[in-house]
């Protein structure tokens, strides 16, 4: 009996085992690189006398010097068999950084590891003044202040719950009926939020071309105000960029100004949410990325479009990367990039 229970419990143990094995990745490199930037060379500022670690003695710190400023942070998996033809880039949106693609809020796996467990190599960046991308001077090198989101109106213009509908308190917080956020998870998502400047634009797309300089042929994936960038670089770089997935993008570059022929190749994906039509922003918003996409398809290139409500799929946010249903968009985002000939 007792070598018969031994057994049953080394069966057990097995079963276990080979259930966590069936589920590994298989990694074949894991690294990161920044990219972009430029020198800089500050003077004239005066010296302070610094204690930098409580029971150090005071130091005198020069902050005049050489400085490298307004580069690209990005992280790399590669698997040892990638499914994928090219990497997936994830670029986020604004006030926020690369941590948007990674585990959710409610602890749940992000889509960074779901497009892993598809198949792809993916690329996570923090952008010009985001994260590990870091900051750089006010007003010697960025020439404005920064600005903070406070939760009220992530709350508001994530499309979480109603305007007005935000209190301090949690119990008191009133979300859209049936969002697909997880709201008890909001302040944790809160913590995510990252200081922005209005005045990066520039030094921002020049990081990004960089970047795509470095790590392309690629498929872009991005969130929000990232959107203006992606395109940009795929008008600048068409033969690299693979395909977009626009992600509720809030921005691209003004419609007139741009030949949608050299974007003929570059095959793009809109995906939006739920609730748009209840706030004005989003209404506008909505209305110029039509007008975008109905461009580039009138210049013979692809422009579809994921509306989630149409599907049946309601309650969706603005930040739909951490909504309960989540992987249920990511896999409708896989097969549209298969459905293009970008996976093996």
């Amino acid at each position: 009996m007792r070598n018969a229970w031994k057994l049953a419990l080394l069966g057990i143990a097995a079963a276990a085992l080979a259930g966590c094995s069936t589920g590994a990745l298989q990694v074949a490199d894991v690294g990161s690189y920044h990219v972009g930037g430029r020198a800089v060379t500050l003077t004239g500022l005066p010296e302070k006398e610094l204690v930098f670690t409580p029971g150090a003695p005071p130091l005198k710190f020069d902050p005049n010097g050489d400085f490298e400023v307004e580069v690209l942070y990005a992280r790399y998996t590669r698997l040892a068999n990638p499914k994928g033809r090219y990497p997936l880039l994830l670029w986020h949106g604004g006030g926020l950084s690369g941590v948007t693609w990674e585990t959710k809020p409610d602890g749940q796996p992000g889509w960074e590891n779901h497009f892993l467990r598809a198949g792809w190599d993916v690329y996570v960046s923090d952008a010009v003044e985001r994260g590990r991308a870091s900051w750089a001077r006010y007003p010697e090198i960025f020439k404005s202040e920064p600005f903070f989101r406070p939760k009220k109106e992530g709350w508001e213009l994530f499309r979480i719950g109603e305007t007005g509908s935000y209190d301090t308190d949690p119990a008191k917080r009133r979300a859209l009926p049936g969002t697909q956020f997880p709201v008890a998870s909001f302040d944790q998502f809160a913590k995510q939020a990252i200081p922005r400047w209005s005045t990066n634009d520039a030094a921002t797309q020049a990081a990004y071309d960089a970047y795509v300089q470095k790590a392309c042929p690629c498929v872009i994936v991005v969130h929000s105000q990232g959107g203006n960038f992606a395109f940009n670089s795929a008008l600048k770089y068409p033969d690299k960029v693979k395909a977009i997935v626009a992600v509720e993008t809030s921005g691209s570059p003004n419609p007139e100004t741009i030949d949608f022929a050299r974007l003929k190749g570059v095959p793009m994906l809109w995906v939006w949410g739920d609730n748009l039509e209840r706030y004005p922003f989003w209404t506008r918003i909505t209305a110029q990325q039509e007008n975008f996409r109905q461009r580039l398809i009138a210049a013979g290139g692809t422009g579809d479009r994921l509306l989630l409500p149409e599907l049946g799929w309601r309650g969706n946010s603005h930040m739909l990367m951490m909504d309960r249903n989540s992987d249920a968009i990511a896999e409708r985002v896989d097969q549209w990039l298969a459905k293009q000939g970008l996976k093996r």
